[in-house]
């Protein structure tokens, strides 16, 4: 569970900071979109098509990480391209998943649909790595007896030898129920990448923010949103909260049910459900959908695996 909660605090942080550079001003002071609430990026990957947009990133090329001139618009941009802003990391994830939203978005005429889609599509690609994650989370859960049984008999022994034979029994457990300790790093390993990567695509393609899916400016936050009069976000708002408390509550039942446990979890549940309602309200629409929809199936995921127990 706590590896969850790290893995989720991780995400928003990067959603908000990470490999996302942010337009600034000559004080330094970041450039907002004044009808979106929207903090400019100032790495994108391809130029607004909206003119107003455009004029703004032009007023502050100076302090762009990339040169106007060198980006395509980003309906003509290529699955890679050799440019000075492009790293590794850019050229073999974020690119690629940028390239892959705006081909979706052409076929549908629709960046919001676009984006949970490929998230969608992401997960299901993941979920051999998911299933096999619970399966092993359901084994840690079904040994927590006799892991218990063994931090007893071994609490006051310190030496050498009794320490030996505490990691022996505790390896014969785990080789027991199929347990390799070692696989929810290599899931991490496996998973983050792909999902920051996604995430710093949206960020970085600007045209995404500039257009909309129902009630929903995608470059805008439901702050601005609600302030501006539309309603509809506290909607968006109430699912981000009711998934993200659901895919912990799911997280939860997989763990052991000492009543410790169950209660410290319960408070890292409330703890980060109200962390994640807050910073949602600054999150770009098109993030936010995407939360949703990929929270939402991974409850609906969880459900299902439980149910074929």
């Amino acid at each position: 569970m706590k590896k969850k909660i790290v893995v989720l605090f991780a995400i928003v942080l990067l959603t908000l900071t990470g490999c996302t550079k942010y337009l600034s001003d000559d004080n330094n002071k970041r450039v907002v979109n004044d009808k979106t609430g929207q903090n400019l990026t100032a790495n994108i990957l391809c130029l607004p098509e909206d003119q107003e947009l455009l004029d703004e990133y032009k007023r502050y090329e100076g302090n762009l990480k990339v040169k106007l001139d060198e980006l395509p618009k980003c309906t003509n941009m290529k699955i890679y391209e050799k440019k000075s802003y492009n790293g590794l990391w850019v050229g073999l994830f974020v690119r690629p998943l940028a390239w892959c939203i705006i081909q979706l978005g052409k076929i549908f005429n629709n960046y919001g649909i676009s984006v949970m889609l490929i998230g969608l599509i992401i997960r299901l690609l993941m979920l051999p790595v998911s299933a096999k994650t619970a399966k092993q989370q359901e084994n840690m859960k079904s040994i927590q007896p006799e892991m218990e049984r063994i931090e007893k008999k071994y609490a006051n022994k310190t030496d050498q030898e009794s320490m030996m034979k505490k990691s022996q029994e505790t390896l014969a457990l785990y080789q027991k129920y199929n347990i390799n300790p070692m696989s929810s790093c290599l899931v991490s390993f496996i998973q983050l990448p792909i999902f920051f990567a996604f995430l710093e695509a949206i960020n970085r393609v600007p045209a995404i923010f500039e257009n909309y899916f129902w009630k929903f400016q995608l470059g805008t936050t439901p702050l601005v949103g609600i302030k501006q009069g539309n309603y509809y976000y506290i909607i968006l708002i109430v699912l981000i909260l009711v998934f993200t408390a659901l895919s912990f509550r799911h997280s939860m039942s997989s763990m052991s049910s000492s009543p410790e446990q169950v209660k410290q979890t319960k408070y890292m549940l409330i703890f980060m459900t109200v962390f994640i309602g807050i910073a949602s309200f600054q999150l770009p629409s098109a993030i936010a959908l995407y939360w949703v929809v990929t929270n939402a199936f991974n409850v609906v995921q969880m459900e299902l695996m439980k149910k074929r127990g």
